[in-house]
């Protein structure tokens, strides 16, 4: 079994760090410098950056924030949101992030993640999919605009199509577990790892330990990213390793 990377994640709102439910009724969580200072203690393998209010007059204001929060951890960091030209992602990586998250700019313009890869390599670059069970299609389609605009995008197909263009992992999100505490999706997740051959992180649902377990061994995720269990104290970056751990499931243990 590949070792599993526990993930936290923050997602921004005019500079701090907020979680709701569906990315609505917001509560501030804290400072993201702080915040991510105290998850590289705890023994994070990553951390990711979300800025669900992004627009072209904050980019700076982002950058600025990546590179004080570099000055202060080692771990890797992912930056999302907003992101949608070559040039914000030169900006974020000289700015210290590994990795850039992009998912709306994406289905608009595929062709952004096929020129990212080529400039940036595929390590650096990941296709952020924010997917919701579609009755009408009988499968998972692909959701934009934080959940609240359909696209008609069949998410496997997608997943698969984003990979071919030079993705290098896949941040899949469940909209219909998002903030609810149910657990990951794991029909969704497991789907999306059968189908492609690059690290899926699973976001989405997490409310109780078995949910980390079941995103590992059911869903087949790599990475499994949390944000609420994580920011308001319900359990420790190292309470879930160690649960992982005594289950058999191989995780980082803490340097």
């Amino acid at each position: 079994m590949v070792t599993k990377r526990i993930i936290p994640c923050l997602d921004l709102k005019d500079g701090r760090v907020v979680k709701g439910t569906n990315f609505i009724n917001l509560r501030d969580a804290g400072d993201p410098v702080s915040v991510a200072i105290e998850y590289e203690r705890q023994g994070a393998d990553e951390i990711a950056f979300l800025d669900i209010s992004a627009t072209v007059e904050k980019r700076a204001t982002m950058v600025n924030l990546i590179e004080r929060v570099c000055d202060n951890i080692f771990m890797p960091i992912t930056v999302g949101g907003g992101i949608s030209s070559i040039e914000d992602i030169r900006l974020l990586l000289m700015s210290g992030a590994d990795k850039i998250s992009i998912n709306s700019a994406a289905v608009y313009n595929p062709e952004l993640i096929r020129d990212a890869a080529e400039k940036f390599g595929s390590q650096a670059i990941i296709i952020a999919i924010d997917a919701r069970y579609s009755e009408a299609m009988g499968s998972y389609e692909v959701v934009v605009a934080s959940g609240k605009k359909s696209t008609g995008l069949d998410a496997v197909e997608w997943a698969k199509k984003m990979v071919s263009y030079g993705a290098g992992e896949v941040l899949l999100t469940s909209m219909d577990k998002d903030g609810t505490k149910s657990g990951y999706d794991l029909k969704l997740t497991s789907l999306i790892s059968d189908a492609v051959r690059v690290p899926i992180i699973a976001s989405g649902g997490i409310g109780e330990l078995q949910d980390f377990y079941d995103g590992a061994v059911v869903g087949k995720a790599d990475g499994l990213l949390a944000a609420s269990v994580f920011h308001f104290g319900t359990y420790t970056v190292q309470q879930v390793k160690d649960y992982l751990r005594e289950r058999d499931v191989l995780v980082r243990d803490l340097v």
